[in-house]
């Protein structure tokens, strides 16, 4: 308890402690290689439970799930990542996957593309996510257009956008919150 305790003052916290790099990780006294391959298992674990989670239960009767299962994928990247959660049509989820990778402030979404990926996935509906590494979660006029450039090609193919979330440092915006969607 001791350790743990020190560990979280000294690394500001949970998720700086869960974010911290191998080898300053492997600096702190107590902690080394095998613990950091042990905690980054853990995490993975976390995730994987909580995508088991999503995929058993009704996307929309738990928005609360979607939300924490996209901050446990996007809210630690240090650049812009894109994703979809391709949905049946019963809204449970198909497939998760980061589309599009970016810098610190932004990613290049390509609508042709996305529109080939839910093609391939046979997908009925689609919620779109993407964080800011900023840690601040208010979407931006460019977030809102490709929004609607991406609802506009995906209708043509009869496919719903549910919603678009922005990820930040311990917040989370959506769109259909919003009346954006």
């Amino acid at each position: 308890m001791d350790l743990a305790r020190d560990l979280l003052h000294r690394f500001g916290g949970l998720r700086a402690l869960l974010e911290t790099g191998r080898d300053e990780f492997c600096r702190a006294h107590g902690l080394g290689p095998a613990k950091f391959a042990q905690l980054q298992a853990v995490l993975e674990m976390a995730k994987r439970h909580l995508a088991e989670q999503l995929t058993r239960e009704h996307v929309f009767t738990s928005v609360e799930n979607v939300r924490l299962f996209l901050t446990a994928q996007l809210r630690h990247k240090p650049h812009e990542v894109f994703a979809a959660l391709f949905l049946d049509n019963q809204h449970r989820l198909l497939n998760y996957q980061e589309l599009f990778h970016g810098t610190i402030d932004g990613a290049s979404v390509y609508p042709r593309e996305v529109v080939k990926k839910v093609l391939q996935i046979n997908a009925a509906a689609v919620i779109f996510a993407h964080n800011h590494p900023s840690g601040v979660a208010e979407p931006s006029q460019a977030d809102r257009h490709i929004t609607i450039q991406l609802r506009d090609a995906l209708s043509l193919v009869d496919v719903r956008v549910l919603d678009h979330f922005v990820v930040g440092d311990g917040e989370i915006t959506s769109f259909a919150e919003r009346g954006w969607i």
